[in-house]
């Protein structure tokens, strides 16, 4: 008598059907059908096959703090997290360098200034969350569209004279006719420091005599910022 059991069917991980259904509900209704975490979820699909990646994106999103400060997030920092891999952080790098260039695209196709709020998305995106003081200039030309974006300085802007200088040589190498000055504060208080304000004296003195104009100074800070032109500093 043959008392062999019968082979039962391997089932399948249950979050296969769950990655379909969630693929489908972006297609149909888009990201704001979506939750933060499940926008991430269908990141990581793609470099972690085998997982169910819902408690890993929603891990990510608690230690971060938000969608945007872990997109933005240091490649070492995300790749050392628990979970992740080299190539799920890249991934997340990528993502977050392709829609950094779409957004500087979009603004090099018309007026710097007619366009301000997204603008200001853009700097926001480009410079809440880092973690060191960085220096930055948008060179604009006679039109005032973009010609250049640049960190000039990383650390804390100080009064050294040289950087007038080194700013308006760069100015002259690209041709620019207008600037607009950005900085960030790490701590999340965009106020400007005495030494902010002494330099931008500087900066726009510097530029006076090759008619180069300075619109603002605008200082980033964890979703906030401060206009040294509408506050009347410049």
């Amino acid at each position: 008598m043959d008392n062999a059991q019968p082979k039962t069917k391997k089932s399948k991980p249950h979050y296969t059907g769950h990655r379909q259904r969630l693929r489908e509900r972006f297609l149909i209704g888009g990201a704001d059908a979506m939750q933060d975490y499940e926008l991430l979820e269908l990141i990581l699909f793609t470099v972690i096959p085998r997982r169910d990646v819902k408690p890993l994106a929603k891990e990510l999103l608690k230690s971060y703090g938000s969608l945007s400060a872990l997109m933005n997030a240091q490649h070492a920092s995300l790749s050392q997290m628990e979970g992740m891999s080299e190539n799920a952080a890249t991934a997340i790098k990528t993502i977050t360098a392709i829609a950094h260039r779409m957004m500087k695209q979009e603004l090099m196709e018309k007026p710097v200034l007619n366009n301000w709020t997204r603008l200001m998305d853009y700097c926001h995106m480009s410079m809440d969350h880092e973690t060191r003081e960085h220096f930055r200039i948008l060179f604009l030309n006679k039109k005032n569209m973009l010609i250049a974006d640049e960190i000039q300085v990383s650390g804390t802007v100080d009064h050294t004279p040289a950087y007038p200088r080194e700013i308006m040589k760069r100015a002259l190498e690209l041709g620019a006719t207008a600037m607009i000055l950005m900085h960030n504060h790490p701590s999340g208080d965009p106020k400007p420091s005495p030494a902010d304000i002494e330099m931008t004296k500087m900066i726009v003195e510097a530029a006076k005599p090759f008619n180069v104009t300075i619109h603002d100074h605008i200082v980033m800070a964890h979703g906030s910022h401060f206009s040294f032109k509408q506050e009347g500093l410049i």
